[in-house]
Parts: C-alpha cells; structure tokens; sequence
C-alpha cells in the first residue's frame, strides 16, 4: 500500500469498523459489521494491546500486522456473536453469593479498559 500517511496519521482519521476494514482492504460482510462494529474494533484494539511491546517499526510491516489483527476481530465476529465472544466486561456474568449472577461492572474497571 503506497500512503501518503503515516499508519498513525491514517488511523486517526478513521471513524468506523467499515472505515478500518476498508482502510485495510478486507472485504466484509455489512451485516455482520453493522450488528458487531463495536465488537469488532474492542477485539481488534484488545489484540494489538497484547502485541504493542512486539510491533515493528516498519511502516509496511506494522501496517500487515495491523491488517491481520483486524482480518482476525472481524472473522470473530463472522463466526460467532457477541453474547458467545464476551469482548465487554457486561457479557461477564458472575455468581452473586445470594444466587443467581450478575453483570454488574464496577465503574474502576470500565475506566481500565
């Protein structure tokens, strides 16, 4: 891909799931995007937060590394759904010691992710 922008600069500009995935030239299903954009992009930032200490500096190569990871969060999401991937802390349910469970997120851990 010959951009003018640095991988930085082009991610910034970038608004939505269908923006990344076309900015990255993966073909998609707008469906599956539509009902899962946030999900998609949650994963595709979770996966490149467990590799930032391991990303190139190469422009090209980081931005392949990119494309993967995205490719990656969006078959996810071709393949299951949201309620079986849990990417939020809201599909988390937890055993409450009273019975039953709960999804309840304590708002120090929303500000954590």
């Amino acid at each position: 891909m010959n951009d003018p922008l640095t991988l930085a600069d082009a991610l910034a500009d970038l608004n939505s799931a269908e923006d990344f995935l076309e900015y990255f030239d993966i073909p998609y299903d707008p469906g599956v995007v539509q009902v899962n954009r946030l999900h998609i992009l949650q994963r595709f930032h979770d996966y490149l937060s467990r590799q930032a200490a391991e990303l190139p500096d190469d422009e090209e190569a980081a931005r392949a590394v990119y494309r993967s990871w995205l490719a990656r969060a969006y078959q996810d999401f071709v393949a299951s759904d949201a309620l079986t991937e849990k990417v939020f802390s809201v599909f988390h349910h937890v055993a409450r010691a009273d019975g039953g469970s709960t999804s309840f997120v304590p708002l120090d851990k929303v500000l954590q992710q």
